[in-house]
């Protein structure tokens, strides 16, 4: 069952749900609007191997923004820090950006109850188009887990992203392989 406006209210309140900064115009009738942050990154070399650590370079959006273009790959980042420890918050993109041509993430539009953190955003554009640090880019909807939960991703010792940031995460999917 996804949140409403008012369940979502209810979780701030308790301190389940945690979106830091909060702004209540940004809250939508079932979802929350979160933001471009001002850093974006992207991999340094041109093949990347799953199996090592893949560098990224990261750089700031200048206030003018910054044209994004086809067939690159960036990763952002979210303004918001966001905690969920009663719910699982899914990200998606907002209409208005995917009538840009942007594409928000790959796959990982899922979060786990207990991420604690920044979104790393998986962004690929259709069209060039330019973007400023403070768009809207997405929204979080939270949906209600049935059941216990054991280990939230947050006390998980093989959790990858715990790291606190305010800039995009590179994968970590070499870290499955030690």
């Amino acid at each position: 069952m996804i949140l409403s406006d008012s369940e979502i209210l209810a979780g701030i309140a308790s301190g389940s749900i945690v979106i830091d900064p909060f702004d209540r115009d940004c809250l939508g009738s079932n979802s929350y609007d979160v933001h471009l942050g001002k850093t974006l990154g992207m991999y340094v070399d041109d093949e990347l191997d799953a199996r090592k650590h893949c560098r990224i370079r990261h750089f700031d959006i200048p206030p003018e923004g910054m044209v994004l273009q086809p067939n690159e790959f960036y990763l952002g980042v979210t303004q918001e820090y966001t905690e969920s420890h009663e719910h699982v918050p899914f990200l998606e993109g907002k209409s208005s950006t995917g009538r840009l041509g942007i594409d928000i993430h790959a796959t990982a539009g899922k979060g786990d109850v207990g991420f604690c953190n920044t979104w790393t955003l998986e962004i690929s554009v259709k069209l060039p188009v330019r973007v400023y640090e403070g768009m809207p880019v997405g929204q979080l909807i939270y949906f209600r887990v049935d059941g216990e939960i054991l280990t939230p991703y947050n006390k998980k010792s093989s959790a990858k992203y715990n790291q606190s940031t305010n800039k995009p995460v590179e994968s970590m999917m070499w870290k499955n392989f030690l």
